[in-house]
């Protein structure tokens, strides 16, 4: 099942399916999707909220707030701008930024009209701004005010590209091809062009090559352009997904002509070209799902008919794969990569048994072969939803939930890549209850977020070190109660309560500005709340005369800007509705440039009291970094860079995670060996040879850079024996398929020769011997590639391979449901 990725109300969402494989949660961050809540004749009113919408209670403390001074308030006037978009009577406005510190904006505003209407499609307006919001212009007149779609329609080229390409909403049952328009220069300008296919996803560039594109058909054709989309070409048939690999590798899962289902009965094959579409490698077979990520490929397959799924792993594009060593996954059951680089990979299974909303975090070593558990009673809802963190403004960082056996809901920190997990530390300015035995802090995630709790997910940023701002509670488990917002400046150890309700957030200028303003569902807002030191105090402005409906906020992705947009809708004198985009410039306000003075080495991870040696020593090595004073008010500029120094450690125990068959015992950093594993020898099977594995029960963290200390025992010996599931390809073409029409051109000749030998009766005796060994030939090669061909959907195969996926679609192992919650949020 495939989904869309958007942004409703300016929150990112990710929707996956509950079932995927890749659960990666990358999204675009150049593309934003706002949407009106609110019915056209209801603007006036105020609602009734239902009882997810109400609050209740009061929050235990008091926020610091600042006036604004009258200097302040004037600067901020001059620099705030207001579009009103009169006559616009879209559903929903995408954004997209085009280009890194460009400063242009493309706006597709969308209505789309009922199904049952007699109109077909909808209608779309495209609007431009090169000045990061400040004005805009109506420029649909340069595509012909042709209808653009609304969950695809607008795509950037990745990186600082001026590329831009815009696919049409045209009806499939009454056109050949689709439409796309593409643009060289940011937008100013616009080719037409008329596809042969209609895309069924998004067109997809190349990282390497930005003029290589490909997209998937609604036919299931794999379509390749080598222009930029001026001339396309089909090279294969029966596609499902497909993503780029390293330069111009392109892997896609396929399933033969006329099957229904296959990646439902895991029947997909694994493809591969690194020639763009000239030659194909199937390089697995009996998949259902296939993911790609730091440098990793994955595969999700059936040895055997009926048999649980089992995962394989390459780290070498597909020349190689091995058998992860981690628990199969029945029908009820899934994989979800979490999270992932070069040297590691984040794995959840799920528990067995149908719904159990939870399972277990395993971590890989760095070939993604061998598996250790890291966390378990991981919180994965029946929706898709996962919790799981990773806090990009500290290294080693990663967040998430767990579910408790009582239902409740707990957070989980950890500090060095899943090796050990804590509680937060409640913050010092909230108060628990009398009654509370466990008081700790929980962070709000996905599940909140899908459950209308919380309006955004946490938010960090790598140029802002240690920040991280979310939404939570205090107490033994997570409440739905009105939740605060909550703030850490090093990266998850301490936290303070900064902000009384939810809230939308954004950080600018790498960490040097915070915006915030109030979730409401019922009224109008007019104002923006700002801080300069990291969310402890915050000063309030009024950015427009007339309240708007808030629907989202909007900066240009990756923190390095001082231009906020706060968009929303207002009615007209008609009471129609208009949507409304006021950007503030705070760059005029913040206009002293931070200079040395204003910056202060910090040491990551130290924890007060502890050892000289020691203190701040997280994967072998410690970090001092060059940080922003809180108390500086100045401006970092767009063209700060994060300094930082690294010294390396004597390794310790916290060097070090449990090892294959061992785990941690909870609340010790002892590793003790499973009990399914106990009184076995420890077998890995890697490339085709049995490994012995000799362990004390640790083996260091990927990427782990300790020097000397503590060195457990770990030996890796080759047996001389052969793994019975070797590590290759249940597949391998050893001569590169061309496209797939060679086939039917191979029976196409020989129906030629028949027919020639029938009218060649006056050479009957010679020419029907040669005729016949040619026939024969002929008629060999083409069975035993049918039968190939069978064996690939139906033998058991001795070996898989990985695959790679797209990022925003879901590989489905099973049907994705929409069961009712079985956890707890407390009220």
């Amino acid at each position: 099942m495939l989904w869309k990725a958007m942004v409703c109300c300016g929150a990112w969402l990710l929707v996956m399916s509950s079932r995927s494989l890749i659960g990666a949660n990358k999204h675009d961050p150049r593309t934003v999707s706002f949407s009106r809540t609110l019915r056209p004749e209801k603007l006036g009113q105020v609602r009734s909220r239902s009882r997810r919408e109400s609050w209740f209670g009061a929050s235990s403390f008091a926020y610091c707030r600042q006036p604004l001074t009258q200097s302040e308030h004037e600067t901020l006037d001059q620099n705030t701008h207001e579009t009103g978009f009169h006559g616009d009577d879209g559903s929903s406005f995408t954004l997209t930024w085009v280009g890194d510190g460009t400063g242009v904006i493309l706006v597709l505003s969308t209505i789309s009209v009922p199904l049952d209407s007699f109109y077909e499609g909808g209608s779309s307006r495209l609007y431009r701004s090169e000045d990061y919001g400040k004005n805009f212009h109506d420029i649909s007149h340069v595509i012909n005010h042709t209808f653009i779609r609304k969950d695809f329609g607008v795509s950037a080229g990745p990186g600082n590209s001026k590329q831009v390409i815009l696919t049409a909403d045209l009806p499939i049952t009454k056109t050949e091809g689709g439409v796309i328009f593409t643009s060289e220069d940011t937008g100013v300008s616009f080719t037409s062009i008329i596809l042969p296919f209609h895309p069924a996803q998004p067109i997809t560039f190349n990282f390497q090559n930005l003029n290589y594109l490909v997209a998937i058909s609604t036919d299931g054709g794999l379509w390749l352009s080598l222009d930029f989309g001026n001339r396309w070409a089909k090279v294969h048939e029966g596609a499902h997904s497909f993503m780029w690999g390293a330069n111009i590798t392109l892997y896609f899962s396929s399933s033969p002509k006329g099957t229904v289902e296959a990646n439902r009965r895991g029947e997909l094959f694994l493809k591969r070209t690194k020639d763009l579409g000239q030659t194909f490698t199937t390089i697995a077979q009996n998949i259902f799902s296939f993911g790609y990520i730091g440098g990793f490929l994955f595969t999700s397959v059936m040895e055997k008919l009926g048999s649980p799924r089992v995962i394989y792993v390459s780290s070498d594009q597909g020349e190689t794969f091995n058998k992860a060593q981690l628990p199969s996954a029945s029908t009820e059951q899934f994989y979800s990569v979490l999270d992932g680089d070069e040297d590691m990979i984040f794995m959840h299974v799920d528990k067995p048994g149908e719904d159990t909303y939870y399972g277990t975090v395993y971590t890989s070593d760095d070939r993604g072969v061998l598996y250790s558990k890291s966390l378990e009673r991981h919180l994965f809802g029946g929706e898709g939803k996962s919790d799981f963190t990773n806090i990009t403004s500290l290294r080693g960082v990663y967040l998430t939930n767990v579910l408790e056996e009582d239902g409740g809901i707990r957070t989980v920190i950890s500090f060095n890549r899943g090796g050990e997990w804590r509680f937060l530390k409640k913050p010092e300015n909230v108060k628990c209850g009398a009654n509370v035995k466990k008081c700790n802090l929980h962070i709000h995630g996905e599940h909140s977020r899908y459950n209308n709790i919380t309006p955004m997910l946490p938010l960090t940023d790598p140029t802002a070190i240690g920040l991280i701002i979310a939404h939570g509670s205090v107490g033994e488990s997570m409440s739905a109660m009105r939740p605060d917002v909550y703030v850490s400046r090093n990266g998850g150890y301490t936290w303070f309560c900064t902000l009384k309700g939810p809230h939308h957030y954004s950080i600018l200028d790498s960490g040097g500005l915070i915006v915030a303003v109030e979730s409401h569902k019922d009224r109008q807002i007019n104002s923006i709340k700002f801080s300069t030191d990291e969310g402890q105090c915050w000063k309030s402005y009024n950015f427009t005369e007339h309240p708007i409906f808030f629907a989202g906020l909007a900066s240009e992705p990756g923190s390095k800007t001082m231009n906020i947009s706060v968009w929303g809708y207002r009615p007209e004198d008609d009471d129609q509705p208009m949507w409304v985009a006021v950007t503030i410039d705070f760059e005029r306000l913040l206009t002293r440039e931070c200079g040395e003075k204003d910056y202060v080495n910090w040491l990551a991870h130290s924890m007060v009291g502890g050892a000289s040696e020691t203190d701040g020593c997280v994967l072998g090595y410690k970090e001092t970094y060059r940080r922003l004073r809180r108390l500086s008010v100045c401006r970092n500029g767009r063209d700060y860079v994060v300094i930082r120094k690294q010294t390396p450690c004597p390794c310790s125990m916290e060097d070090y995670m449990c090892d294959y068959g061992y785990y941690r015992h909870e609340n010790s950093s002892e590793c003790l060996k499973q009990a399914d594993f106990k009184e076995k020898t420890l077998e890995v099977c890697v490339n085709g040879v049995v490994e012995e594995l000799q362990t004390s029960g640790y083996r260091k963290v990927p990427s782990d850079k300790c020097e000397g200390g503590f060195k457990p025992r770990r030996r890796v010996s080759a047996a001389q024996k052969h793994c019975g599931n070797g590590s290759q390809a249940s597949f391998n073409s050893t001569h590169p398929e061309k496209h797939v029409d060679s086939l039917i051109l191979t029976v196409l000749c020989v129906t030629v020769v028949v027919v020639a030998v029938v009218i060649s009766i006056a050479i009957i005796i010679i020419v029907r011997r040669m005729m016949s060994r040619q026939r024969q030939h002929a008629y060999l090669f083409s069975t035993l590639q049918l039968q190939d061909d069978d064996q690939f959907i139906q033998r058991e195969p001795g070996s898989q391979t990985s695959s790679n996926r797209g990022s925003y679609q879901a590989d489905s192992d099973d049907v994705c449901l929409n069961a009712h919650h079985k956890y707890l949020i407390t009220d």
